[in-house]
């Protein structure tokens, strides 16, 4: 048991933090191997409906890799990646956008509900709050993958100021000639979102502890990181693979305006209250 000082001790510490954050907009990435066990899952809701309970205004981006290639396997088709993005052809995206949209998005509304919070779930196309064009990575083709284009944040703006915890899925309205929607990359769009709210913190929440030196070693766990850093960082090899692209997202949401950018082990309960609310974080923070 947890001794009454020792109780009394961590709200002590926490309480300048409900001072600080009440009131500003923290977008949390939410996706991929996290998401898997409900045990983790129910914790990282609880975390966000005690954010909101506090004064803070969180916004859950989610993506829904594993729910997507469960579903893939389940019709026979196989799924095809392009240097780490899904390649996303016309019956791919009909899955994508139902899994995402759908079943996804809806499920993680329900279970905000049944612990006692209150969800307004959203996909990138209602209210046109995510449009984009086709996206090629270095001249490559991806399929009904898009580059946002434009946010408008009105329905989830209109979500917050109406004590909702928005989330959302991300696919977007095409902007171009045809109807549709594009498959969009979870930590491209929290971060443009991010910025577009103009959030106190961007926080992507992933299944490794942080930015390591050593993958092998959670002891060389980067804790803070200059976003001038990271190129250095990259030709050493020290941010390599799956890192790449999610430090890229928390430059491109500092660069947006966003104050800090955080990668945390979404696996680790409760990670998010106790790189908010403690002095001793967690994870790495870029900055």
């Amino acid at each position: 048991m947890i001794a009454d000082n020792v109780r009394a001790d961590i709200l002590i510490q926490a309480m300048p933090y409900f001072k600080k954050f009440s009131g500003k907009v923290i977008v949390i990435k939410y996706g991929g191997a996290a998401m898997i066990n409900e045990g983790v899952r129910s914790a990282v809701l609880l975390d966000l409906i005690l954010m909101r309970q506090v004064g803070i205004l969180p916004v859950l981006v989610h993506g829904g890799g594993p729910e997507i290639d469960r579903m893939l396997k389940r019709i026979g088709k196989e799924r095809v990646f392009v240097d780490g993005l899904r390649y996303t052809d016309d019956e791919t995206m009909d899955v994508v956008q139902m899994v995402l949209a759908g079943k996804v998005n809806k499920d993680l509304v329900s279970l905000i509900a049944r612990q006692g919070g209150k969800a307004f779930g959203l996909c990138g196309g209602d209210g046109g709050l995510f449009r984009a064009t086709r996206y090629q990575k270095d001249g490559k083709d991806l399929g009904m993958v898009g580059e946002i284009t434009s946010i408008d944040t009105s329905a989830v703006s209109a979500a917050l100021e109406s004590g909702f915890i928005p989330v959302v899925s991300t696919i977007a309205l095409r902007d171009d000639d045809e109807a549709g929607f594009y498959n969009i990359n979870a930590d491209t769009a929290a971060a443009e979102l991010a910025g577009a709210l103009g959030a106190e913190k961007l926080i992507l929440l992933t299944d490794v502890p942080g930015l390591l030196k050593d993958m092998a070693d959670s002891a060389t766990l980067i804790s803070v990181l200059d976003r001038k850093e990271v190129p250095s960082l990259v030709s050493q090899g020290l941010v390599s693979g799956g890192m790449i692209p999610k430090v890229e997202c928390c430059v491109r949401a500092l660069e947006l305006g966003v104050a800090t950018t955080h990668i945390l082990d979404g696996r680790s309960p409760h990670s998010l209250l106790i790189e908010i609310f403690s002095d001793r974080g967690m994870g790495t923070m870029i900055l």
